[in-house]
């Protein structure tokens, strides 16, 4: 098994290097930035509202980020991927939420929370298999970890896969699965010792073809209506040795690290909500007046634009600070987190904010304000509630939380390794 290990990397480098952290972007990511921002303009926006309308996801989109290149925008070329550095990824994330957050949250499950894994734990043989398609987005993938009756407690989850020869028999159910009735391929962790709690577990890359997988789709919800969520049953599946990401074991490692991954991209993505909050406040303040002047004259009015603002500043920057420690290499735990707390908490006041500044035009669907209110809501809660956060952020701040070095760690993002083509085969 190929690992990348950044291990024990110290946090004097980290304060020590922070000064020579460059915010210009270079031109790749500017590129990058660019395409996805004129696809959301052209091709999203237009048509968003219908859709979170019909609460359907449009057919059109997951096949187009794919023949965009976006399902694999930060993987290596050689595993079918646009080689970008993790900073792009974070900047796509923003462009498409921007857009909606149904976007972002494809790009959360399938780029962040799988194929980053595949990618940080896979064997090579696994990258081939399951990575290399998921990058060119020919499959699409999602991550199994929540449950009925387990959430932010993740030992308490009752999955099971127990080994039979060169085998495994897993059982459960997992809920609230973004692209549960779309993907090809889930990241699962259920326990493989349940006497062993947290080190008990296992991850495995189950197909939705396997027998006894079963999918639906769940209704009703406040928002992210637009994308897909559902549920996901394993009844007696036969899952291969060969499909078991890393060792047994180190499921909890492994689920803790893709959330690291996942949890970038929500919080880059909730920066493009507070933007777009924000681009749409500044616009209807110029252009609705009352008492003989544009709404933006008013001081209360500039306080809550100058707020979102801030909020934006902010949440760009933590989330900038990520993506260059991903890029070094180092671990980014806490700064995930934070990022993660800070803009998913002031996506949702910006949303409030938002339609404040837009009267009763807010209360209603004429303008996307509304949606953007209902789709914050969703992220102060998944990848760790706003709660877990500031526990977490407690603990470090305490010094009862320290981050463990793990056997592969996410590998610094080497532009050489990156980019570069895969080898010929003899023949080809």
């Amino acid at each position: 098994m190929t690992c990348y290990n950044n291990a024990n990397v110290s946090r004097i480098y980290l304060f020590e290097s922070v000064n020579a952290m460059d915010f210009s972007l270079n031109q790749e990511q500017l590129q990058a930035q660019k395409m996805v921002r004129d696809f959301v303009a052209k091709e999203v926006i237009p048509v968003i509202g219908e859709w979170d309308r019909k609460q359907q996801m449009n057919p059109a989109f997951l096949p187009r980020m794919g023949e965009l290149g976006i399902l694999g925008i930060s993987i290596p070329v050689r595993y079918g991927g646009q080689g970008f550095d993790y900073v792009t990824l974070g900047l796509v994330c923003e462009e498409l939420e921007r857009g909606d957050t149904t976007l972002r949250v494809v790009m959360s499950v399938h780029h962040g929370l799988n194929s980053m894994a595949i990618l940080q734990w896979g064997t090579e043989e696994q990258k081939q298999k399951f990575l290399t398609p998921q990058a060119r987005g020919e499959k699409y993938a999602a991550f199994c970890l929540t449950e009925p009756g387990a959430g932010s407690d993740v030992a308490n989850m009752t999955s099971t896969a127990r080994r039979t020869g060169d085998k495994y028999i897993l059982n459960g159910e997992k809920m609230w699965i973004s692209l549960a009735s779309k993907a090809h391929h889930f990241l699962v962790v259920a326990k493989t010792d349940p006497e062993k709690s947290h080190n008990g577990m296992s991850a495995f890359v189950v197909t939705s073809d396997m027998p006894g997988v079963t999918t639906g789709d769940i209704h009703g919800k406040l928002g992210v209506r637009a994308g897909s969520t559902g549920w996901v049953n394993f009844e007696n599946v036969e899952v291969p040795v060969a499909n078991r990401l890393g060792e047994e074991g180190e499921g909890f490692k492994i689920a803790m690290s893709c959330l690291d991954n996942g949890r970038f991209t929500v919080a880059a993505g909730a920066t493009g909500l507070i933007r777009a909050c924000l681009e749409d406040s500044l616009q209807y303040a110029q252009d609705r007046e009352t008492f003989g002047k544009p709404i933006g004259h008013h001081q209360l009015i500039k306080q809550k634009l100058a707020y979102m603002q801030q909020w934006y500043d902010n949440a760009s920057l933590l989330c900038l600070r990520v993506g260059w420690m991903k890029n070094e290499g180092l671990r980014n735990t806490r700064e995930t987190s934070m990022a993660k707390w800070y803009a998913t908490d002031h996506s949702v006041q910006a949303a409030l904010e938002a339609i404040q500044i837009h009267g009763a035009y807010g209360f209603s669907d004429e303008y996307p304000v509304e949606r953007y209110l209902r789709n914050s809501k969703g992220g102060v809660i998944y990848e760790g509630t706003s709660e877990i956060h500031q526990l977490m952020q407690a603990d470090y701040a305490l010094g009862l939380r320290e981050d463990r070095p793990v056997r592969c760690e996410m590998p610094a993002y080497d532009a050489e390794f990156w980019q570069a083509e895969p080898a010929m085969a003899v023949g080809d």
